[in-house]
């Protein structure tokens, strides 16, 4: 079978594409931009909701007796239009503010600029490139429940990437009514309040309660995010009935819960609140993040570092490590510094492959 060479291009030939794309992108015409927020994405595109209209808007074409009625769609406050980007814009996520314009003709739009964002929560995919989850988050709800059984590492990675982006947690146990007495989970939900987490409880399903909660994200910019199954999607329905979020039954033969969530959605809320679901899932790999950026997840081991006997304590087996005493003597939670510690070799382990 004869070999297929890819042809590369020469410097010139590069150069003339670059100049043909930017001369194809100052051609668009900015003075009619609307903002927008981004509430959805599929791929390459995204649903925008418009924030504003235009100052005059445009005129629906005449239709002479028997011709056929052409599609128009008028420019609405609120209205969702299926847009493009441009093509020097970042990936753009759920949680965008932009720039955009619409085509009435088509019920298209397109994205011609990104406002600044206030906070960003990200994560690596399966192919060990960061990707942007959702943008100017307010709070994040890591949501847990009895069933599927709770994973605290999980959670605890859930609690770096908060911190890693600024972003405050709530933490809130779901499917109360599926505890049984003397419930383990309850005494973890101890640990994390008294480590100076908020935590709240719910049970979204049935005769469940969830104003609290609801009361709670007035105002927020909320993403949801947990293992698949832990009831995220069934708490948005019960919070906001009109969400229609998918949701689906745990796997009996695994116990873990079934991905019902396929994309990034925004939710309206209440009075200028905004409930973000996101994909479930089951991992979330952090060997991105700097060492420091590890440690700021778990305040209560940072206060005790820098006072090894030795300065390149591995924290697993040294008589004198500050970290191992301060679990001896109930100051730091055996599990969590097993947890940091995984984090630190999955670092470790990443930047030697680097």
């Amino acid at each position: 079978m004869a070999l297929i060479r890819k042809r590369r291009l020469t410097e010139q030939q590069q150069r003339r594409i670059q100049k043909q794309q930017k001369t194809r992108q100052e051609e668009i015409d900015t003075s009619n931009d609307l903002e927008g927020l981004v509430v959805q994405h599929y791929g390459r595109q995204l649903e925008v909701q418009a924030l504003s209209v235009p100052d005059t808007h445009p005129e629906k074409p005449n239709v002479q007796d028997g011709e056929p009625e052409p599609f128009w769609k008028p420019i609405e406050l609120g209205s969702i239009w299926r847009c493009h980007t441009r093509t020097n814009l970042e990936l753009l996520v759920t949680g965008d503010r932009v720039k955009w314009q619409a085509d009435p003709n088509t019920g298209l739009g397109i994205i011609t600029a990104i406002h600044p964002r206030r906070s960003l929560l990200t994560r690596p995919d399966r192919y060990h490139k960061v990707k942007p989850v959702a943008a100017n988050i307010s709070l994040i709800v890591i949501v847990f429940a009895p069933l599927p059984e709770p994973a605290p590492t999980l959670i605890d990675r859930y609690l770096v990437a908060c911190a890693e982006a600024d972003i405050p947690a709530l933490l809130v146990l779901n499917k109360t009514d599926l505890l049984k007495e003397n419930d383990p989970i309850l005494d973890m939900l101890k640990e994390y309040q008294d480590l100076g987490y908020e935590v709240m409880q719910c049970q979204s399903l049935g005769d469940g309660d969830v104003s609290a909660i609801a009361q709670r994200l007035e105002g927020e910019t909320v993403a949801f995010v947990g293992q698949s199954g832990v009831g995220k999607s069934s708490l948005i329905n019960t919070i906001v009935p009109d969400a229609a979020q998918k949701t689906n039954i745990i796997s009996e033969n695994s116990a873990l819960g079934q991905h019902t969530t396929t994309s990034t959605r925004l939710i309206p809320f209440g009075q200028g609140a905004s409930l973000i679901d996101s994909p479930g899932i089951r991992e979330f790999g952090l060997w991105h993040l700097t060492t420091e950026k590890v440690q700021q997840g778990f305040p209560e081991i940072q206060n005790h570092l820098g006072y090894c006997q030795f300065r390149n304590c591995t924290h697993k087996h040294e008589k004198q490590c500050a970290l191992r005493l301060a679990a001896r003597d109930g100051e730091i939670l055996p599990r969590r510094l097993d947890s940091f510690l995984r984090l630190m070799d999955e670092i470790a382990e990443a930047q030697q492959k680097n």
